[in-house]
């Protein structure tokens, strides 16, 4: 059945901002090749749009005449402002950008363990206010919220999970009560990661691939024929707990010690260092794990520099052997600040050690985006989420 003019109307809007969207300011003619539209149908879209607010002319093109046919047309940016949040257990950063993603302000805060929920939860917030305000941005369309734990798939809440903070769930609903305008969207750090990477990042020619989370903690994202896989409750990916030799006991539903997260965690790193006798100086906003693996590449070609990051990959390899053998990805990124840290030089020795314990053939990457995934990530969320409501056709 043939769509209804409407509905047509509504693909053909959709398509043009999408094409904006990706190549920047077009002419009606620029459109009219790429859509396949006719020339009518392009001034009519162009009129719709223009007049709903969402594209402006921005310019001319110097490669025709002038006149309208040469006039640039262009997605207003201010249309809507978004913000994007990185919420660890140690602290909040937080993004404000325009529609198309530019960014126009962002900062950082520390929260201790010692805080407390309500006051941990109110300088999260005010963070949220401070930096919207430097970016001269009075109300906020949507906000991407990134964080470690599980998201129910059905409500897109943040459950329970164990070892974090309480005020990371208080978080989301304290935003919500005082930015009531605006919507909330909430994902698990190393999805928005993985999504990340995907679009400017180590993975941007996969569509099946996992990222193997490589920060303070582990984890995994799966994204496989280009969608994100989240299973039935949320917790796809949940690879801390996995029962893997070279630990000295079991992780249990409420603790992941014992899982990979003891081989590969910060902690874990970091106690591996010590034993090869390594030691580093710590940088700001960055686990000290990546920091030890970052010194030991700069010098792998000696010890004990070089036996580090040998019982390292044989470590990680062990997590990675077993998400190829279920999954057949084809690529494991390295992600976080960890996987960043350890480049091309780690990523080939997992992929060597991979290469002997798996028939399967995956290349090993190294992180791009490192630990700025995850804002990056929630930004992208929270563009696409704005874009899909702003550029909905209008119900009638």
């Amino acid at each position: 059945m043939p769509a209804s003019p409407s509905t047509a109307r509504a693909i053909n809007d959709r398509l043009a901002l999408r094409l904006m969207q990706q190549e920047g300011p077009l002419t009606a003619g620029q459109l009219k090749q790429l859509t396949g539209l006719s020339r009518p149908s392009v001034a009519d879209l162009v009129e719709r749009l223009a007049a709903a607010g969402l594209i402006a002319v921005v310019g001319e093109s110097g490669s025709q005449r002038r006149g309208p046919n040469a006039r640039l047309y262009g997605i207003v940016a201010d249309r809507a402002h978004l913000a994007a949040l990185d919420v660890r257990t140690e602290g909040v950063s937080v993004v404000v950008s325009d529609l198309l993603g530019t960014e126009l302000a962002r900062a950082s805060v520390p929260i201790t363990d010692d805080a407390g929920t309500g006051p941990a939860v109110e300088q999260a917030v005010a963070l949220v206010e401070r930096v919207a305000k430097e970016a001269g941005v009075e109300r906020l369309h949507t906000v991407g919220i990134g964080a470690p734990g599980l998201i129910d798939p059905s409500t897109g809440e943040l459950r329970d999970s164990s070892g974090l903070p309480e005020w990371h769930r208080r978080l989301v609903a304290a935003l919500q009560e005082r930015l009531p305008a605006a919507r909330v969207l909430v994902e698990n750090e190393t999805n928005l990661a993985a999504l990340a990477e995907q679009r400017d990042g180590a993975a941007g020619d996969r569509d099946t691939f996992v990222l193997l989370w490589l920060g303070h903690g582990t984890g995994a994202a799966v994204v496989l024929d280009g969608a994100l896989r989240r299973g039935a409750s949320g917790g796809t990916g949940e690879i801390g707990f996995l029962p893997v030799p070279g630990t000295e006991t079991l992780p249990s539903a409420t603790d992941c010690e014992g899982g990979f997260h003891s081989l590969a965690g910060a902690a874990a790193i970091a106690g591996l260092a010590a034993q090869h006798g390594l030691v580093a100086e710590e940088a700001p906003h960055e686990p000290y794990a990546a920091a030890l693996v970052r010194k030991a590449v700069g010098a792998h070609t000696e010890e004990p520099a070089g036996r580090f990051l040998d019982a390292l990959a044989d470590r990680l390899a062990i997590g990675a052997a077993s998400v190829v053998a279920v999954l057949d990805p084809g690529c494991v990124v390295l992600g976080g600040e960890v996987g960043q840290a350890g480049g091309d030089v780690l990523a080939a020795l997992v992929a060597e050690r991979l290469a002997g314990m798996s028939p399967l053939p995956v290349e090993v990457r190294a992180s791009v985006l490192g630990g700025g995934a995850v804002l990056r990530g929630a930004l992208l969320t929270a563009r696409d989420g704005a874009q899909d409501e702003l550029f909905a056709p209008p119900v009638r």
